[in-house]
């Protein structure tokens, strides 16, 4: 079963989440790095979930991963799959879609790459991933 073109939810977007989202209009999925602890952490936030440290940056996603694991939403109005895609470079996963695919064909550790879908109104961008 192919997946289906889904405009996907505008995302609220909070001051400390805003830079991230406008990256995004930017083509770019930025991760939050957390230099005291030198680990990755997503979702976005200023705040270290690791360590409680504020001495945190963005850096660039090299946009690539494999699937950790995901399900095919098949009760849906437009079947879709919603996966969490573990990020080359990072030891994080990230909650995301997987789009532009066969849903039938999608398997753990599958390679995916980075893709943008458009979200409802004048929404920015949101994150998804598709098969390489």
């Amino acid at each position: 079963m192919k997946a289906e073109k889904r405009i996907l939810a505008a995302p609220f977007i909070a001051p400390e989440t805003e830079e991230y989202w406008n990256s995004t209009r930017d083509g770019k999925l930025m991760i939050r790095y957390c230099k005291s602890c030198d680990a990755y952490h997503h979702y976005p936030r200023t705040i270290c979930p690791r360590c409680g440290s504020d001495d945190t940056e963005y850096r660039e996603s090299t946009g690539t991963g494999v699937i950790y694991t995901y399900s095919v939403m098949r009760r849906a109005p437009v079947p879709y799959a919603i996966a969490y895609v573990t990020l080359d470079g990072t030891d994080i996963s990230m909650m995301t879609n997987i789009v532009d695919c066969d849903l039938d064909s999608l398997s753990i550790g599958q390679k995916v790459k980075l893709d943008f879908a458009d979200s409802e109104g004048d929404g920015p961008p949101v994150p998804v991933f598709t098969p390489v």
